[in-house]
This record gives C-alpha cells, structure tokens and sequence, in this order.
C-alpha cells in the first residue's frame, strides 16, 4: 500500500511541482488550496501532511491546531518566513517540521521519508512501564503519569521514544535532530531545545522527577526514576 500524503498550499505551482515529485516517487497525492479544504480531506487517513502557513481562509499554524484534534501524523510546515520565532511557533503549535522556502525536493524527499520510517518503526514498539508511575506506551503513541495521559505531539513522543528507548545514553542536540529528522542542518538543532522545554513543562504538572535530565555541554539523557516496592 502506498503512503498518502496531503500537501496544503495556496500556491498552485508549487503544489503541481511538489505533487509530480511525489507521485514519481510512487506516493498517492491530494491537495488542498485552502484549509477549509484541506478539514474535509481528512477523512483520507493521510499518513504525513505537507502545510504552508500562509494560506488565504485561515492561517497554517491554526490550521495545524485543527487538524491535531482529529488526527496525530507527521506536519512538515513550508513557509517563507526565516525568522527563528516563526520557527518555534510553528514547533509549539503542533508541528514536527519546518522548511523555510525555497526548498531542495530532495531535501523535502529526505525529510518525508525520515518520518515515515520512524512512524513505520513505532508499529514495533511496546509498552514499556518505567517506574510504576510514569508509563510510555509506544504501540499507542502514549506517555501517561498515574494512568494520567500526558498530551505530547508527535515530536515530542518521538523524543521521548528516542531518549527512554536508550536510558542513560547522553544525545546532544545534533545527534537528537539528526535520527529524527534524518537531516542536519544549520540551526535546525536548535528546534530540539524548545521540544524538550515543552516535554518537561507537561510533565512537571504530574511529577517533579527530572525524566529528561541536561548533562551541561554533552546533550540530554533519559534519567528513569525507579521505584522501589
């Protein structure tokens, strides 16, 4: 079965180029000019969605807000914004990517395939209890805190995932980015910081353990509580 993937522009060029590269590409393609549009398409089990912020009913970033009421899929943002605030606004809204247009395809080819992959990979995950409080279900893509389910994005899960699945192990930010985003650019790194801000902001509302622990000038680690019985 071939993976489908929405891209959401106003830009009927840029759509048309985007789209005959991924159909070449053997990807099933739809398209939406509007977000209005692109809400009714949802019902297509879409495996990654492809989303400019500007677009001329309503904005990408509130756009990316609806669309994670429905469903929890790769969001890579296009934008001609190169400001690192637009950036992190779109990371904080719900998106698990940003390229800032002009773009390489192949480098938007790379990207896609990054996350498919680890979205293919999370099939083979199980549950897997930390200590006895805090629970990561990575079949259901769920991080929960005394049966309390912390809501994560997609990015930050996928932190989490990376992080616990090697406990203790220190990733700096580059090497974070790098097997997420299967990419390494300038600057992107800095897109891992304010992801793990966010991660340990939810998670502090349940418990003051530090699960993602900073080691100054190497990166971040997983630091399991474990609980004795």
């Amino acid at each position: 079965m071939y993976e489908r993937i929405l891209i959401v522009d106003d830009d009927i060029k840029i759509v048309k180029v985007i789209r005959d590269f991924l159909e070449m590409e053997n990807y099933v393609v739809y398209s939406a000019y509007d977000g209005k549009t692109a809400l009714k398409l949802l019902d297509k089990k879409f495996d990654l969605i492809i989303l400019d912020i500007n677009l001329p009913d309503i904005d990408g970033i509130n756009l990316c807000r609806k669309i994670r009421n429905y469903i929890n899929l790769p969001i890579i943002f296009l934008s001609a914004r190169i400001e690192e605030n637009d950036r992190i606004l779109g990371l904080r809204t719900g998106g698990d990517d940003y390229m800032v247009k002009p773009f390489s395809l192949g480098e938007l080819q790379a990207r896609i395939e990054a996350h498919l992959r680890r979205e293919r990979r999370i099939q083979e995950k199980r549950e897997f209890n930390y200590d006895g409080s805090l629970w990561i279900d990575y079949g259901k893509r769920q991080l929960l805190y005394d049966g309390k389910i912390i809501d994560l994005t997609k990015a930050e899960f996928d932190i989490v995932e990376l992080l616990s699945s090697y406990s203790g192990q220190v990733f700096n930010k580059e090497m974070i980015y790098e097997k997420l985003w299967g990419t390494d650019k300038d600057g992107d790194s800095r897109m891992v910081t304010e992801f793990v801000r966010r991660i340990r902001k939810k998670i502090k509302i349940f418990t003051q353990h530090e699960y993602i622990e900073t080691v100054w000038g190497c990166g971040y680690r997983w630091n399991a509580k474990k609980e004795i019985l």
